[in-house]
């Protein structure tokens, strides 16, 4: 029985330690851990270890109280806080401290920037420290002595300023600049350094760049090596690297050497030598300040064109492809340029008829058995694309309208190139855009894409005061406003709508007057135009210029025109001039007595135009006839009966270089009737001078009265003139011309002979103030009223200034 006791008990104490230890192991072991990580972090001192302890929340985050910088002297510290983010009163974080940090550094006043923090009021005071950038007191050069720039002006060549920060980046691009301002003089071995004086008070820097110039290297020879092909002449030719002669200072400019090899190199290319290789070596003379430049070409094969074929073409025959491929043909010399200039050829001839979406492949072939390059194209045409909308773009101030009209491509047109080029021409024959540019979109129809018309618009309003001087009218002052693109009823800013308003006044040394002048190209939305013009022209006497006489004209004429089709055009103006004619010499014929006193014009005219310029204003292509007939008088009432007919012809051929061929013919006839004795003598026709024949006096090509000298006019004239434009620069271009032609007295002796004719040369040079033209014409003839030949003569003129 004991033992049955004594084991039951033993049984009951293991129940209730297994109890007590299964309740509270979690709470033991939670209390381990914490001990170990609070023993781990404070090993110095006992932790009293609780569950309570271990789940308290982390310590909440600080303000800061207060922002410290040091270490500023010109810097206020105003302005270093007001570049940062952190303030006082707000939440510090480490993040935006690195910020800060970034912030400071890139300002480029500081070259160290570094923030510390301290316990401060219970919060967290921020402090700056910087190392604040010298600033740059003073420019110095020792050395500069074959520079020859002024001091001024090699400063600002440079990156570092006086009274900037210093910073070293920029002086390290100074010392290049140096060099290279040295190299472009000759002194390719040029060493340039710097030093700098730094005031610790101050905190202000002296730099000073110094430099040692070394020998001044000219390019004494450039020899070429390798070239079979061309000699080397033409290579030399071609490069802008010269060696040192009488014209030419011989200066080594690696930049330049390197363009001069690609140029070579793309020749070589053009030429068939598609696997062509150029390389260079300068080497200098040991004894003598001396360079020389070595060109290696390694020539490779020529490539000429073999078999052309085609494939793919549905629309158009192979004849029509190949009579329009101009570089790529059997016997030619290939080239990858001349490829790509016949491809777009290709793309070109399908685009005009629609097929705005052709592709066209290709590929060579070097044939073995015939040494040449066979050229295969496959053209992909795909479908022909139609104009669904035309969208109007970059038009601030013209109206859509304006636009649209001289579009002659509409919507539901195919594509065609010739229509688009037209429309081109047209848009820039009005004159109120600098660019036009074609763009498509797609639309949800395959075969149907929108075309985008972009337009980006030029000044056509100008209020113009100036001066300018011609041979005719010698000294003139102008005031004159115009706007090209008109519209009166927009108003305040009456632009947009392609109307052209135009008042000039102007007085002079012998010519003073005003003009009103408008025009409506569209009148009430159709095709006819209307203007009208009010003037008033006086013009004194002057011999040297051709008027025996004062001129007084006052009146004005009323237009309408019409365009018959795309390059024709009717125009009819009715005019009423009042002349008063004045100061005549005593000692003048009765030709010019007879015509003092006032008279007054009534006529009408009518004139057709046929303009197939590709630019009025600039042209290089293209056809302008005019031929026109006046009557007066007569049914049309006034003082004066004549009748007046008038044609002229001229013809641009493009040239070479976009330089241009322009070859001019004019004629004209007057003739009396009716009341009317002899025709007026200021209706009569002219030559000689800047416009007709130049090398001779104004006007004075014709009949003169035998005592006076003065020019009297004629009833015919004919005047051809060949002229010859060469562009120099964009703003620049030379003339070569020759003139011939002649007025006789009456209208029946029209080609007669006694021809009149002068050769020269001239500049036409766009400026700011306007157009200049300078002619020199030397005469072939004596002029008349002259007994010998006289020497050249210049002509020149400049208008529309500010």
């Amino acid at each position: 029985m004991y033992n049955y006791s004594l084991m039951l008990m033993m049984l009951r104490r293991v129940v209730l330690v297994l109890f007590i230890f299964f309740i509270f192991a979690p709470s033991l072991r939670l209390s381990i851990f914490a001990q170990e990580e609070n023993t781990s972090s404070t090993q110095d001192e006992p932790q009293e270890v609780s569950l309570q302890q271990s789940i308290q929340p982390e310590p909440t985050e600080k303000n800061i109280t207060a922002i410290e910088v040091r270490g500023n002297k010109s810097i206020s510290t105003n302005t270093i806080i007001s570049k940062i983010k952190s303030r006082i009163g707000g939440i510090f974080k480490e993040n935006i401290i690195s910020d800060d940090i970034k912030r400071l550094v890139g300002l480029k006043y500081f070259s160290d920037v570094k923030i510390d923090t301290e316990e401060y009021q219970g919060g967290i005071k921020i402090i700056i420290t910087v190392s604040e950038r010298p600033i740059i007191e003073k420019m110095s050069f020792v050395g500069f002595r074959q520079l020859r720039m002024k001091e001024d002006k090699l400063k600002e060549q440079l990156r570092s300023k006086e009274g900037q920060y210093l910073d070293y980046p920029d002086l390290a691009e100074d010392i290049h600049t140096i060099e290279k301002l040295y190299e472009k003089k000759g002194f390719g071995n040029v060493k340039v350094d710097y030093d700098i004086n730094l005031d610790q008070t101050t905190n202000k820097a002296k730099v000073e760049f110094r430099v040692s110039e070394g020998r001044r290297l000219r390019i004494k020879e450039i020899i070429v090596k390798g070239n079979n092909a061309f000699p080397a002449k033409r290579i030399l030719k071609l490069m802008k690297t010269k060696k040192a002669w009488l014209f030419n200072a011989g200066v080594l400019n690696e930049e330049v050497l390197q363009e001069d090899i690609k140029r070579v190199k793309d020749f070589y290319q053009g030429q068939g030598y598609a696997d062509v290789a150029i390389d260079f070596t300068v080497k200098s003379d040991e004894l003598r300040p001396f360079l020389y430049i070595y060109l290696e070409i390694k020539e490779g094969e020529k490539y000429i064109v073999g078999d052309v074929s085609i494939e793919g073409n549905q629309e158009l025959p192979e004849k029509t492809i190949l009579a329009n491929l101009k570089e790529i043909l059997p016997g030619k010399v290939f080239s990858e340029e001349a490829l790509k200039r016949d491809i777009a050829n290709i793309q070109g001839l399908y685009f005009d008829r629609g097929y705005i979406s052709c592709q066209v492949q290709k590929s060579t072939s070097l044939n073995p058995s015939t040494q040449r390059v066979d050229v295969h194209y496959r053209i992909i045409e795909n479908d022909v694309a139609y104009v669904d909308k035309i969208k109007i773009r970059g038009n601030v101030k013209t109206r859509d309208l304006v636009i649209r009209r001289e579009l002659r491509i509409k919507p539901g047109d195919r594509f065609d190139g010739s229509k688009l080029r037209r429309s081109s021409e047209r848009l820039q024959n009005l004159g109120f855009f600098e660019e036009i540019n074609y763009d498509t979109e797609d639309t949800p129809v395959p075969n149907k894409k929108d075309l985008i018309v972009e337009v980006k618009e030029a000044k056509t309003g100008t209020f113009s005061i100036g001066g300018g001087y011609s041979s005719v009218d010698r000294f003139v002052g102008f005031v004159e406003i115009e706007q090209k693109n008109f519209d009166w009823r927009n108003f305040p800013y009456f632009t947009g709508a392609g109307q052209n308003l135009k008042f000039r006044a102007s007085t002079g040394s012998v010519a003073k007057g005003f003009d009103l002048s408008f025009t409506e190209p569209w009148l009430f939305d159709y095709p006819i135009s209307f203007g009208f013009d009010a003037y008033r022209r006086q013009h004194e006497r002057e011999t040297d210029v051709g008027y025996g006489y004062d001129q007084t004209v006052t009146g004005g004429d009323l237009r309408l025109g019409k365009e018959l089709s795309e390059y024709i055009r009717i125009d009819g103006t009715y005019r009423y001039d009042v002349v008063r004619i004045t100061d005549v010499s005593s000692e003048a014929t009765s030709d010019l007595q007879r015509e003092v006193g006032t008279n007054s014009i009534s006529s009408t005219e009518l004139a057709v135009t046929f303009d197939s310029r590709d630019n009025v204003f600039d042209p290089h292509r293209g056809n302008l006839l005019i031929s026109s007939v006046e009557v007066a008088g007569g049914p049309f009432g006034a003082d004066k009966d004549f009748w007046k007919t008038y044609n002229k012809a001229a013809h641009f051929i493009p040239l070479f270089v976009n330089s241009t061929l322009e070859l001019r013919a004019r004629a004209g006839v007057v003739k009396a009737y009716g009341d009317s004795q002899r025709v007026p003598l200021y209706e009569r026709f002219y030559a000689g001078g800047a416009d007709t024949i130049r090398g001779y006096d104004e006007r004075r090509v014709g009949p003169i009265d035998p005592v006076t000298k003065d020019p009297l006019g004629g009833e015919a004239m004919l005047i051809g003139n060949v002229e010859y434009i060469y562009p120099l620069l964009s703003f620049l271009k030379l003339a070569a011309f020759y003139d011939v032609g002649n007025v006789w007295a009456e209208a029946g002796k029209l080609g007669s002979g006694d021809f009149k004719s002068g050769v020269g040369f001239g500049l036409r040079i766009k400026t700011p103030l306007g157009p200049f033209v300078l002619d020199y014409g030397i005469p072939l003839d004596i002029e008349p009223g002259e007994t010998d030949k006289k020497s050249g003569r210049v002509h020149f003129s400049m208008s529309h200034g500010f």
